[in-house]
């Protein structure tokens, strides 16, 4: 079975474990937040093959801000619920990346502006709770035959430890001389991707939580590395919980006729070709006779069929508050509108 196959029935069979009615989760929250292909490092060199998050105390209070992704930029400005503040003064930060983090917070609702003498002031509409739990980091191997950059993946994963736990899922039968191959921290899954069974070959260890080592670069004669503070960590870890709270794991579907709507362990959302006879990506081009509308777009509603499957909220029930005269800007920031946009 192809990689991305593989991590397609993975995520559905994680979801399916752990999906709502179930008898909960942790904290009292039911269900988990699994999403993939998510970023990692301060560096952007380490990518995620599946990332789960587990609900935290106020995990709730999130579900009722937005279903988007909150911008980590406008989560960390100086913006409070109280009383709005001059949006120049909030951030510590290159203005251009202030200015598009104000404009999709505008978006997506986390924040509301208002103009005094023509300039713009911000504030949140709901207070950012501590909605997340613990982060498990799951690398996706179907082969063991053909580890490609394994080792150094997990390596990294261990040492920078902005997950709680880090897991190696394959097919492939593990040998001893497998596990002693990666670091003994990391747990191992031997999972079948047809049937959606999982057998625990080694349970992980919980990684620390306090300052992490990420490696930059290796080389036979030397590592280059960087040390990431406890804060640094804290930051990077609700990065990617947010992400992955707005992302999810599904794809788009191709718009050809041969694609249809299948599940893994009672889980849909996955697009098979029954010409391919395989699940596709949204790049995989067809090429079949009845043709192929590359602007076309699928029937399948992803977010209705994540909506039930997993604690995700498509359209929250608000609980922003709202003050007088406030105006929402739009229309997203580019450098030649800088002075239209926000002041």
């Amino acid at each position: 079975m192809r990689e991305f196959a593989f991590e397609m029935a993975l995520c559905a069979t994680l979801e399916s474990e752990n999906r709502i009615g179930d008898g909960g989760s942790e904290n009292g929250n039911s269900g988990t937040i699994v999403s993939r292909q998510l970023g990692a490092s301060t560096s952007g060199r380490r990518v995620l093959d599946v990332l789960t998050v587990t609900p935290g105390p106020a995990f709730d209070t999130r579900t009722q801000i937005t279903a988007q992704s909150i911008p980590d930029a406008a989560i960390a400005a100086d913006v409070g619920v109280g009383r709005a503040r001059f949006w120049k003064d909030c951030f510590d930060c290159h203005p251009d990346r202030a200015r598009a983090a104000v404009n999709r917070a505008l978006e997506i609702g986390f924040f509301e502006s208002e103009r005094r003498n023509g300039r713009t002031y911000i504030r949140q509409t709901a207070r950012y709770p501590d909605w997340f739990g613990s982060l498990r980091a799951i690398e996706n191997k179907p082969d063991l035959d053909r580890p490609g950059d394994l080792q150094s993946q997990l390596r990294t994963d261990v040492s920078l430890a902005v997950c709680d736990e880090v897991i190696l899922a394959t097919a492939s039968y593990v040998t001893g001389a497998h596990l002693n191959r990666i670091p003994e921290q990391v747990g191992v899954w031997r999972f079948d991707p047809e049937t959606g069974t999982r057998e625990v070959i080694r349970e992980p260890e919980r990684l620390s939580s306090g300052p992490g080592i990420e490696i930059l670069e290796e080389q036979p004669d030397r590592t280059k590395i960087t040390v990431v503070s406890h804060k640094e960590k804290r930051r990077l870890r609700r990065r990617l919980a947010e992400r992955a709270y707005g992302k999810g794991w599904r794809v788009e579907f191709p718009a050809c006729p041969h694609v249809e709507n299948t599940d893994i362990a009672g889980v849909d959302g996955i697009p098979y070709c029954a010409r391919k006879e395989r699940i596709v990506r949204p790049a995989d081009a067809c090429d079949c006779p009845s043709g192929h509308d590359a602007d076309g777009h699928s029937a399948v509603d992803l977010d209705a069929i994540r909506e039930t499957h997993s604690p995700w909220v498509r359209s929250p029930t608000t609980i922003t508050t709202k003050q007088t005269e406030i105006g929402r800007f739009s229309e997203p920031y580019t450098s030649s509108r800088s002075e239209k946009s926000l002041r």
